[in-house]
């Protein structure tokens, strides 16, 4: 088999490893790093269970390869739960029971950091259009979408 050398920073580490060129990302930080909080769920990029950040931008890691990610920053779930980025939201998704089995969570809580990133104060059909590629098949939505408008206001009021 055939491996390409690949250098990256992963939540801020500095990471090289020789790896199949048809490895993906998602497997890779899972099996190689052991940051297990990427979740694989449909290995055909629907279901948003495999949400990374590589540089800066969120990216379904099973499909993306992780030679792509060859001298890029990703960030996982853990790196930003470590940092504390996101500490609100998965407060207000313990708040609102905005997580069920947790499957989805991971991934959710991923794509909604970047939706607050980007828009400070999204409407409820923003944070719905914005999470659509998200799949929870526990909560039906309606908490999930309360915790992030809420985290959304609480971040508006201490700016």
């Amino acid at each position: 088999m055939t491996t390409t050398r690949i250098a990256l920073t992963v939540n801020g580490e500095s990471v090289s490893a020789d790896v199949p060129a048809r490895l993906n990302l998602a497997d890779f930080v899972r099996d190689q790093l052991g940051l297990t909080g990427t979740h694989v769920g449909c290995e055909h990029g629907v279901c948003g269970a495999c949400t990374l950040r590589v540089d800066g931008e969120i990216v379904r890691s099973c499909l993306t390869l992780v030679v792509q990610a060859d001298g890029c920053a990703v960030e996982t779930i853990e790196g930003l739960s470590d940092s504390g980025e996101i500490a609100d939201l998965q407060a207000a998704f313990r708040e609102r029971n905005a997580l069920q089995c947790g499957y989805c969570t991971p991934g959710m809580l991923m794509t909604a950091q970047d939706l607050l990133r980007k828009c400070a104060n999204p409407e409820r059909t923003e944070i719905r259009e914005h999470l659509s590629g998200n799949y929870c098949r526990c909560t039906g939505y309606h908490a999930i979408v309360d915790a992030v408008e809420r985290t959304a206001k609480a971040r508006q009021r201490r700016s």
